[in-house]
């Protein structure tokens, strides 16, 4: 039996070479932090445009925070509603950015992987969304319960 030949690690030169080939190959990197908050602007802008869940979200959770500050809840409650409804929204962009990505990838057609990918995305956002919905549950019905129960 013949042994595989093997070539000599890779030079840092090297690596600088095929690292710099590929970045002249890519789309070019933020010139600034500004310009890097502009592009992350431009994604939230477009979940809200097209994406009719997100858009419930962002309203559930303007909803949730007012209703916090009303309702004088303690800043740690108030931090612990943002945190969750802040998971939500972040959750629901990464399935925005997976869906389009997988219909970039698949086009107009259809893969069990592709489903796959887009479902589990999906349940994502839902287990996020659920639990959501229990923290503000907890810490928005006892003192709306109270407020109600007292102006009978």
């Amino acid at each position: 039996m013949s042994q595989p030949v093997s070539s000599p690690p890779p030079t840092s030169s090297h690596l600088e070479q095929v690292v710099t080939k590929k970045r002249e190959l890519s789309w070019q990197v933020a010139s600034n932090l500004f310009i890097s908050f502009k592009y992350a602007w431009c994604g939230i802008s477009y979940a809200f445009q097209t994406q009719r869940n997100f858009r419930i979200h962002v309203v559930i959770c303007v909803l949730t925070l007012v209703m916090s500050f009303f309702l004088h809840l303690k800043a740690v409650e108030i931090a612990v509603i943002g945190i969750t409804s802040g998971l939500v929204l972040a959750l629901e962009l990464l399935n925005t950015a997976i869906e389009s990505v997988v219909d970039l990838t698949v086009k107009q057609t259809y893969h069990e992987l592709a489903k796959i990918a887009k479902d589990c995305a999906a349940g994502a956002v839902l287990v996020s969304a659920l639990v959501a919905i229990l923290v503000a549950g907890m810490l928005l019905c006892p003192p709306l319960l109270a407020l109600i129960l007292s102006t009978f």
